[in-house]
């Protein structure tokens, strides 16, 4: 059986095209014409992601990924988004709304797929990851895995599923210089040549969360990055 995934689109033939594709795949899909429709399913059918268009007439994209990531019985459902923007303002706003991924239009059905794929693989493989870990403490820097929560000087930083994910992942292999690709492949679950970009956007939404904090995510240039110790 496959993931169920809600597709909120608003244009019709996309929406169904969306939807086929994914059938194909093997998922349930369901269908919201509008943003409205949209929250009421989210809470209705709790589904394992969210496919959300960014310009939908009654409630932004935007707004639907923020109300999603504020509700505790909703904010682990990982949310890809669809839309006609593709500048890097707009991704860095989806990404610090929540969002776990990021295609824009036109897209290929196998491309969107594939990033379906993608996110379902990681959202799956992280939870169990996650479970068998505890604490890791680095100076000021504090990641308790269980709770999913990550604090500095013991006051919390709010991050984002795929912020926690990636500073994981630099932590437990502290002191080791990781590669974009790397760091694509194992957090986002890409393969190795796509938008390196993407990763250099988390970092800099990620250190600027940890505020105090940031200086343990050392740019190694031209390669990569790596966690280092924090005082």
């Amino acid at each position: 059986m496959g993931a169920r995934i809600l597709v909120v689109e608003d244009e019709m033939d996309l929406a169904e095209l969306v939807s086929f594709n994914l059938r194909e795949a093997g998922h349930q899909v369901t269908i919201a014409n509008n943003g409205s429709t949209a929250l009421v399913e989210i809470r209705r059918m709790k589904p394992d992601l969210v496919i959300l268009d960014l310009m939908l007439h009654d409630i932004s994209g935007l707004e639907i990924c923020r109300r999603i990531r504020r509700d505790e019985e909703t904010a682990r459902i990982p949310v890809l988004m669809l839309t006609a923007k593709g500048t890097e303002v707009d991704r860095v706003v989806g990404f610090e709304v929540g969002a776990d991924d990021y295609v824009v239009k036109p897209f290929s059905p196998r491309e969107l797929t594939l990033r379906v794929e993608a996110i379902l693989r990681r959202a799956h493989g992280g939870a169990e990851a996650e479970a068998e870990r505890q604490i890791i403490q680095n100076g000021r820097l504090t990641i308790d895995i269980p709770a999913h929560r990550v604090t500095v000087d013991e006051v919390e930083v709010p991050l984002t599923a795929l912020e926690f994910r990636l500073l994981l992942d630099l932590a437990t292999r502290m002191g080791r210089v990781q590669s974009r690709d790397a760091l694509l492949e194992r957090v986002w679950g890409y393969a190795p040549g796509v938008e390196t970009r993407t990763v250099d956007t988390h970092v800099k939404r990620l250190r600027e969360k940890l505020g105090e904090g940031a200086d343990c995510i050392e740019t190694v240039r031209g390669v990569g990055y790596r966690l280092r110790d924090l005082p």
